[in-house]
């Protein structure tokens, strides 16, 4: 028999010291499970960190993006719509100088979800990237059915994206930079509209392909 028990432990910022100098192991965010079950007759605990559930979307390019797209990779997802008038615009030129830090690194990637796919097409969305100057081969805008964005924003990214008639543009959505490492899981959580919240997330890439090279 077997007992599963959430926990939650968003926000949690845990250091852990390793053996290499000026580099520290990132924590594993979100809710966790911990599953009990029997062992010759004595009750054991397995702890099961969240991971990001299974998707698939289309990108500017109307490729099928999924978790395989990111096989063996590190990224950084977000939400936005391309018609924001508010923080989108700003949290692209920080996600930008993501992509330019690491444009000639294949294990690294960026997931950005529309959050209005009524709106942002794919011809929209390839436009949009265009205007950033991105290659799709690192950096993907993808849009797909509303309910299952919508769903992979709030119960795998833990996110608020939404709409809402009293916000600007309609909708509502997180500023949140997401970093996932090659396991699904959630390592790091930015301020997508602050300089150094990205200098941190830039920082803390480097140290997670450093975390991996050292395995």
């Amino acid at each position: 028999m077997k007992k599963i028990i959430n926990i939650i432990c968003l926000g949690c910022l845990l250091l852990a010291c390793e053996s290499y100098q000026d580099k520290f192991d990132l924590p594993v965010l979100g809710r966790s499970e911990i599953v009990e079950h029997f062992e010759n007759g004595v009750m054991v605990q397995d702890t099961i960190p969240h991971t990001v559930a299974n998707f698939s979307f289309i990108d500017q390019d109307s490729s099928v993006i999924t978790n395989e797209t990111f096989g063996n990779k590190i990224y950084v997802a977000d939400f936005f719509f391309t018609s924001c008038p508010t923080i989108c615009p700003q949290m692209h030129k920080q996600l930008y100088r993501v992509y330019e830090a690491y444009r000639e690194d294949p294990s690294v990637g960026i997931l950005s979800h529309t959050i209005d796919p009524s709106h942002d097409t794919v011809a929209v969305l390839a436009h949009y990237a265009d205007l950033l100057d991105v290659k799709s081969d690192q950096w993907h805008f993808v849009t797909g059915r509303k309910n299952d964005l919508y769903e992979i924003s709030e119960t795998s990214y833990m996110v608020v994206a939404n709409e809402d008639s009293n916000a600007p543009g309609g909708y509502i959505h997180s500023g949140a930079f997401l970093l996932v490492d090659k396991e699904r899981r959630i390592r790091g959580v930015y301020d997508g509209t602050i300089p150094s919240q990205v200098d941190l997330l830039i920082k803390d890439i480097e140290r997670l392909l450093i975390a991996y090279e050292n395995k």
